[in-house]
């Protein structure tokens, strides 16, 4: 048996007759950075999340990043972050030039702690990235409040939640702006790399456009000092393609965690809370328990694939030793201990949920 975590191929190859068409458009177009499809893609995805704008880059990371740069948030500047994410939210803020300030995780949820933000905001305190982790919303509207109340802005990283829905309304319009990322594993995946910025403010979405492209609206006329991010015209196509099936596949994907949920309820594990509020996309499957390594490797024994999302908090990273005005921030540390991500995606059919649930059981017993 081999069930692996993620099989892109299974999952590109549903669409390889409408990805040929789109590739054959964009080389017959001979427009390849900038054109139709990248703005037929903005204008598209900018719809999907209900917001007025969208801008295409490079990357996830550039996303974020770029957002931080056009509020002119940088060096003696602090931006609250989760300390339990990938560290590209944390090296966002670092590019920047600022200084990300570590917020703990709701135990039940994993994502960050509403009740603990006020605690780390300080005069030098400009924004705070909410993460939507694992495919779940963060709680909007506590963070909102405070942001309102302090006079900051709101970065979603909504890099894992294309889709999801808080209170009814769909990630990357929740805050001040959005960041995504279309890198070829997330809901929504390009066949490389990519990102995009949601937001409904037009200064906003004008500076992005912007920062993107060398800092210039005009070919050779540089308003700022820009970056080279953009989502290419390839890439855009292949997404404008997979966009059509996204509610189909994260309706699949709650399904498999239905079933996860319910085979596997009883035994010595813990899932992802899911408040009355919150309808996740379920990018990742985690569950949590003591016995993480030995579960990873009787699954690996059986050929079933699995990862770690993430067996290192930022904060632990070599990259951050300098920061030694960091906090212990034991429940980042505990869920990097604890936590494992079993296979989850929309070509993922029941019966090898139900093999890997059979294993679990075995193990766990």
């Amino acid at each position: 048996m081999t069930i692996p975590f993620l099989d892109l191929k299974a999952i590109n190859g549903r669409h390889r007759e409408e990805l040929s068409t789109a590739f054959e458009r964009v080389l017959d177009s001979g427009w390849l950075i900038l054109g139709q499809e990248v703005e037929a893609f903005e204008f598209e995805f900018s719809n999907y999340c209900g917001s007025r704008h969208c801008i295409g880059v490079g990357n996830g990371l550039d996303a974020l990043h770029l957002v931080l740069r056009a509020w002119n948030i940088g060096e003696g500047d602090e931006v609250i972050v989760p300390s339990n994410t990938y560290i590209a939210t944390w090296l966002a803020v670092s590019y920047a030039g600022a200084t990300p300030v570590p917020v703990e995780p709701d135990p039940a949820t994993c994502n960050i702690d509403p009740s603990l933000l006020e605690k780390s905001i300080t005069p030098r305190t400009k924004a705070i990235i909410p993460v939507h982790l694992y495919g779940q919303t963060a709680d909007m509207d506590p963070i909102m409040e405070i942001a309102e109340r302090h006079g900051l802005k709101i970065l979603e990283d909504a890099a894992q939640a294309h889709g999801a829905l808080y209170k009814g309304k769909v990630a990357g319009n929740l805050g001040h702006a959005a960041a995504f990322s279309f890198y070829p594993g997330k809901n929504l995946g390009a066949l490389g790399d990519g990102g995009a910025v949601t937001t409904d403010d037009p200064a906003l979405a004008e500076a992005i456009r912007e920062l993107r492209n060398y800092g210039s609206r005009e070919k050779y006329q540089n308003e700022r000092k820009g970056f080279n991010t953009r989502l290419d015209e390839l890439q855009a196509a292949f997404l404008r393609t997979k966009l059509k099936s996204l509610d189909d596949d994260n309706s699949r994907r709650r399904e498999i965690a239905k079933l996860y949920q319910s085979c596997l309820s009883g035994l010595p594990i813990r899932f992802q809370e899911v408040p009355l509020w919150a309808s996740p996309v379920w990018h990742l499957f985690v569950v949590r328990t003591p016995q993480r390594d030995r579960l990873k490797q009787a699954l690996n024994e059986k050929g079933v694939g699995t990862l770690i999302h993430y067996p290192i908090p930022p904060h632990l990273q070599p990259a951050y030793a300098d920061f030694n005005t960091i906090p212990t921030l034991p429940l980042a540390r505990e869920l990097s201990d604890e936590i494992l991500s079993l296979p989850m995606s929309p070509v993922l059919d029941d019966q090898d949920v139900y093999a890997i649930v059979d294993i679990i059981r075995d193990t766990l017993k």
